[in-house]
């Protein structure tokens, strides 16, 4: 069976939800359609924003294409996320049948990442994104990683704004 795009974020977003229940955190979906996010993720009493995307495996990679896109009379319009507008991507690879979670600080503005399942050939370690490092119950089973980095920089980024909503004032 062949699956629509929009058939694959759905099931990206089953196989992410149900990975987050299964480690206990509790998972809110927006109420439109059209966000910038897909689901948000209450762990540890912080809220994730989180957008959810299907990954492919090419090779010894899983593929995460970190952008939206849609068509328009100009063309094909592709628009990559900001730590603005959500607060990681969770990932969904149907060949490996797993979760990932990507803290968006790591990520901010790109199109694609890429998560090395086997060392290269070259023997490559620096800037390599290890997939097992990101794995969900790697980074989402306990207090400490993603979760703990969030609350750190969130943290910060409310001192350092002075004004909650940011942007409520001139």
């Amino acid at each position: 069976m062949d699956l629509t795009t929009d058939r694959k974020g759905n099931i990206a977003e089953a196989a992410i939800a149900l990975a987050a229940i299964k480690l206990g955190l509790d998972v809110y979906r927006p109420v439109g359609e059209g966000g910038r996010y897909d689901l948000i993720l209450d762990a540890a009493g912080r809220l994730i924003r989180v957008q959810c995307k299907w990954a492919v495996k090419e090779g010894d990679v899983v593929v995460v294409r970190c952008y939206s896109g849609r068509r328009t009379g100009a063309g094909f319009l592709k628009r990559t996320y900001s730590r603005f507008e959500i607060d990681a991507f969770a990932v969904y690879c149907a060949d490996l049948r797993s979760c990932y979670f990507l803290p968006i600080e790591l990520f901010d503005g790109r199109s694609h990442i890429s998560l090395r399942l086997k060392p290269a050939r070259n023997n490559q370690r620096t800037g390599v994104n290890w997939a097992e490092e990101y794995e969900f119950a790697a980074r989402l089973g306990g207090r400490q990683g993603a979760i703990a980095q969030l609350g750190e920089r969130l943290h910060g980024m409310q001192e350092v704004t002075g004004s909650i909503p940011v942007g409520s004032t001139p």
